[in-house]
């Protein structure tokens, strides 16, 4: 991208974007290329320096540009001292940067064919939706899928905000029945998300073929969905929906996916630069495969009307609390345990909900959100009395790693 462009190589590390993510903010645009990329392909896109993460090469190193060696432990002064120093960076690079940059690779792409923008209404679509709206304008058809997945009204928000926001054409598909139905008796993690991957491509290709010859595809995939669904020589993780979710085979020509390097809190300074809303860019983040891998086990209508409540209920009280900034992401789980408890005088034997909230930069790793007793109490209380079929509610206490911030 223009000049002052520094190339990471990576060697097999999964810490390579993060890196890259420290180079940015020190005002220095950096992209990650594999240690597979040829000398030519490196000359052409004429760094003006080069880190090593995880090994080396020597053809590399006679190019006669400035080399780094970077390990885990390199925390920022060297890593300053290259860029400003060795490097001749003015560290003056931004996201507005990043934005032009994008909008015109979007253009030459694109030329005057049709784009199809995967909208789940989460923080990285519709950033991605505001960013090709902005590149194509009236060539661009966002496709929302209610799957039935969704969170408590949120299928009619969504819709709202973006008929209210965008100049793009806007459609609503309603999916519920087809999406339940592909998932029926289906409890394994990784099948529910390969399920619902392939059944959103199948209905934006359907949408698609209404509406006419489509070329391209585009989605608000961001770097950590690509490292935790395994792409390349990394181990998966979990398939998201949108990369390692994937059917095989796509009709469309390509995917456009220009989020694709950057981390959550990047994607949120490229929507404030576009102008969208605080209450899209702040939006909590919901995974593509929605609530369907916030029920465990088996999906049933059922349990995702328990989940819906029960997660209104949280995130209601961590918005009074005064938490939804601070804490990055919040949300409830129903779990396929029941256990004995009591309402009224009545025994009963119900759902056990947990509840998560994380404190992330990345969302590469997190840690567990210490959200105050007496917000969780109340949440606790409103939930096992407002909600039927939850008698107990536990709070999870793990962080990023050993655990995923989503359960499945």
């Amino acid at each position: 991208m223009e000049n002052q462009l520094v190339i990471l190589m990576d060697f097999g590390s999964q810490n390579s974007q993060l890196i890259a993510g420290r180079v940015r903010r020190l005002g220095v645009y950096c992209e990650v290329k594999p240690s597979t990329a040829t000398i030519d392909e490196i000359k052409e896109l004429n760094p003006v320096g080069i880190i090593f993460n995880g090994g080396s090469s020597q053809e590399i190193s006679n190019l006669g540009i400035p080399i780094l060696e970077i390990g885990p432990q390199t925390n920022n002064e060297l890593l300053k001292d290259f860029l400003y120093i060795d490097c001749k960076c003015t560290g003056d690079w931004t996201m507005s940067r990043y934005i032009d940059y994008q909008i015109k690779s979007i253009r030459d792409k694109v030329g005057d064919g049709k784009a199809l923008c995967a909208l789940s209404g989460g923080v990285d679509s519709s950033v991605v939706a505001a960013l090709m709206s902005k590149a194509i304008d009236k060539q661009l058809i966002c496709v929302f899928v209610d799957t039935g997945l969704m969170r408590k009204n949120e299928g009619d928000e969504v819709e709202a905000a973006f008929s209210k926001n965008f100049d793009s054409t806007f459609i609503r598909v309603n999916a519920q029945d087809r999406f339940l139905s592909r998932l029926e008796g289906v409890a394994d993690p990784e099948s529910k998300r390969k399920i619902i991957g392939e059944e959103f491509i199948r209905v934006f290709e359907e949408e698609a073929k209404k509406i006419g010859k489509i070329d391209f595809l585009v989605q608000g995939t961001i770097y950590p969905d690509i490292i935790e669904s395994g792409v390349g020589d990394g181990k998966v993780i979990k398939s998201h929906h949108n990369v390692g979710g994937l059917p095989s085979v796509v009709d469309f020509k390509e995917l456009i996916e220009p989020l694709r390097l950057l981390f959550k809190e990047e994607v949120r300074k490229i929507g404030q630069e576009l102008g969208l809303p605080d209450y899209l860019v702040w939006r909590q983040p919901f995974p593509g495969p929605g609530l369907g891998i916030r029920v465990i086990g088996e999906i049933t209508k059922d349990k995702l009307e328990i989940l819906r409540e029960a997660d209104h209920i949280f995130r209601e009280e961590i918005a009074k609390a005064g938490l939804d900034r601070d804490i990055n992401q919040y949300f409830a789980v129903i779990t396929d345990m029941r256990s004995v408890g009591v309402t009224g005088d009545e025994r009963t034997y119900d759902y056990t909900l947990a509840l998560r909230a994380v404190e992330t930069k990345d969302f590469m790793s997190a840690d567990w959100a210490r959200i105050p007793y007496d917000v969780l109490d109340t949440a606790s209380r409103r939930i096992t009395n407002e909600v039927n079929h939850i008698n107990r509610v536990v709070y999870d206490i793990t962080s990023k790693p050993p655990a995923t911030i989503e359960w499945e």
